[in-house]
């Protein structure tokens, strides 16, 4: 099993020059060309004890709205080729609760010990609602007045409340265990509830979204939300999942897209590929073994809805700190192109700056500022996706920076070289059939 784990992780090292590359790299521009940014997980830079205020070396949230500016700068609107950012949530890092009442009304409640470590690292209210989310909603609404359409999927840590509930195996033979569970009791895991907080900054009814052509719906209020984008000849569909959507999320999803039929579709959503590129969720925090009536694990979701839909061409996701692609055919034959990037625990940031360097929960992780840069390139015979990963702290790519296997290797992907590491940073994916699935470039589309 670890062979064929192994060889999934590296399919576009083992192909080459094939369906995903490390060595076709284009840095050439046309004027078709669009940027789709993937925002991964923000929620050390914006977690309130890191920052100066607290006695942190640096005030981490510096590092998201640099991000946020860095991409404003590249918009449409301001004469860049952004087009869309889609963010795969944990955009903050404390939840305020340690109930749900739907979940308790379900018989879904916590153990006896409401002391749990895990649970309690990560309850607090105040820093939650004064200081994080409106940080959030600053950084966002950078985006917001360059005009870019995007959207946001809610990770564990944007929920209301996390609890403990029982759980089998023991901790100590759980493989890849959640860090949040280093130190707790065994038989335990976690379940988070409730989308109050974030639909306080991210819902429907927002100023974000509200009377937005690009918005179309949200599910619920807008916990799972669709927008619609345009950009180098093709109108896209983008479903924002909220974590291990349940059925009821599906069937909404089912229905946005039977009024939008033929729109190449994307999907954000916080857990989808672990670092090996399998579909398996983390032990400490498996959302659907818990609660199997309200969520579906990633594989269930790739198999009853994914595989079946034959318009979703894309699935991205965060959550499990590294990066992986996986691409698999869908009933249809077609390939899905499935992406993880998570670059949370990074923490050079705070470590140029005198924090120490200590390990476990305690480490200075700010997130150094990475993200994605996804650059579609359809106008030709071959269209392709040239991948890129950029630290606006650095001001550098990946390949730009010779220390940044030995910053973040280690702790990211072990099992890899230098070389195969950079390589999951910077590829291209040759999208083989998406001209024979969604046709030729249209003029009408190039751009919102």
């Amino acid at each position: 099993m670890k062979t064929l784990n192994r060889d999934i992780r590296f399919i576009f090292l083992a192909v080459l020059c094939g369906v995903a590359s490390a060595c076709s790299f284009n840095s050439g521009r046309r004027n078709d060309d669009f940027t789709v940014i993937m925002l991964p997980d923000t929620q050390n830079a914006i977690d309130f004890r890191r920052q100066t205020a607290e006695g942190f070396a640096i005030d981490s949230s510096d590092i998201f709205i640099e991000q946020m500016q860095y991409i404003a700068g590249r918009a449409v609107a301001n004469g860049g080729d952004v087009a869309f950012v889609a963010s795969v949530g944990d955009v903050w890092q404390h939840v305020n609760s340690q109930t749900d009442p739907e979940h308790v009304k379900r018989g879904i409640t916590a153990i006896p010990n409401h002391d749990h470590p895990a649970v309690k690292r990560f309850i607090a209210a105040d820093g939650t609602l004064n200081i994080e989310i409106p940080k959030a909603i600053e950084g966002y609404q950078i985006i917001s007045e360059a005009s870019i359409p995007f959207g946001v999927a809610p990770g564990n840590h944007d929920y209301d409340a996390w609890w403990a509930l029982d759980a089998t195996p023991p901790n100590s033979q759980i493989e890849g265990l959640d860090p949040s569970l280093e130190d707790a009791p065994i038989d335990v895991t976690l379940h988070v509830g409730g989308l109050s907080n974030f639909r306080s900054a991210f819902g429907s009814d927002t100023d974000f979204f509200h009377d937005r052509d690009w918005y179309l719906s949200g599910f619920e209020g807008g916990g799972s939300s669709a927008q619609i984008f345009s950009a180098g000849g093709y109108r896209f569909l983008h479903l924002a999942f909220e974590m291990h959507a349940g059925d009821d999320v599906v069937e909404w999803a089912k229905g946005v897209i039977d009024q939008h039929l033929g729109l190449p579709t994307i999907i954000s959503t916080h857990d989808f590929l672990n670092p090996r590129a399998e579909r398996l969720a983390a032990s400490g925090m498996d959302l659907a073994l818990v609660d199997p009536e309200g969520n579906n694990s990633a594989e269930k979701l790739w198999q009853d809805f994914i595989s079946e839909t034959d318009q979703i061409f894309m699935v991205l996701s965060g959550h499990r700190p590294g990066q992986a692609i996986r691409i698999d055919r869908n009933d249809q034959g077609h390939e899905v192109y499935q992406i993880l990037a998570d670059y949370q625990s990074r923490q050079q940031s705070a470590l140029d700056t005198g924090e120490p360097p200590v390990k476990g929960p305690a480490a200075p992780f700010t997130g150094d500022g990475w993200l994605r840069e996804m650059v579609f390139r359809l106008g030709g015979d071959d269209p392709i996706i040239d991948v890129r990963t950029y630290s606006s702290h650095f001001e550098s790519y990946s390949s730009e920076l010779d220390t940044y296997a030995e910053w973040y290797k280690d702790l990211e992907q072990p099992d890899m070289t230098d070389e195969e590491f950079l390589a999951a940073e910077e590829f291209t994916i040759e999208l083989s059939d998406f001209h024979s699935r969604f046709g030729m470039p249209s003029d009408a589309h190039r751009h919102n």
